[in-house]
C-alpha cells in the first residue's frame, strides 16, 4: 500500500527526468488509480486541489494521460475493480458547480437582454430636474382631486 503522494506536476517532472521505475494501474471502486515506483517507494497520484487519490473514471482517459506523460508501459491490477460502482460514481461537488455556472450564465444573458432593451427604448430621456417638475405637477394634480 503506497503511503507517499504525488500530484500531477511532480509526476510529470519525474516522468520527464526518467525517475519512474514502474507504473501500476489499480482498479478501485469508482475508477482507476495510478501508482508509481520511484526509488523503490510507491507513490499514488493525488488530485491537486483536494489531495485525494486521483481516480480516472474511464480507462481510456487514464491511458491517454499516461501517454501524454511519456509513460507507455504499465501493469494493471483489476482485483479490486468494480464496474458497477464505476458507472455510478459521481463527483457531487461538480454537480453543484455546474448548476451554479448555469444559473450565472442565465443571469448574465437576462442582464444583457435588459440593458439592450433599455438602450433600444424609444422613450425620450429626461434629466433629473425635468422628472422632479413632472412628478411635482402630478402630485399637485392628485392633491387637488383629493381635496
Amino acid at each position: 500500500m503506497p503511503t507517499l503522494q504525488l500530484d500531477h506536476t511532480n509526476l510529470s517532472r519525474m516522468a520527464v527526468n526518467g525517475r519512474i521505475n514502474a507504473t501500476h494501474i489499480v482498479g478501485q471502486p469508482g475508477g482507476w488509480a495510478i501508482q508509481v515506483d520511484i526509488n523503490n517507494q510507491e507513490h499514488v497520484l493525488t488530485a491537486q486541489r483536494s489531495g485525494n487519490v486521483r481516480l480516472f473514471k474511464k480507462f481510456e482517459t487514464l491511458v491517454s494521460y499516461l501517454h501524454e506523460l511519456g509513460i507507455d508501459h504499465f501493469q494493471v491490477d483489476t482485483s479490486t475493480y468494480d464496474p458497477q460502482q464505476t458507472s455510478t460514481y459521481q463527483r457531487p461537488d461538480r454537480a453543484q458547480a455546474l448548476k451554479r455556472a448555469h444559473e450565472a450564465a442565465a443571469y448574465d444573458a437576462w442582464f444583457v437582454e435588459q440593458v439592450e432593451a433599455s438602450l433600444r427604448d424609444p422613450s425620450p430621456a429626461m434629466d433629473d430636474a425635468e422628472v422632479e417638475r413632472f412628478f411635482a405637477a402630478r402630485r399637485a394634480e392628485l392633491r387637488a382631486k383629493k381635496g
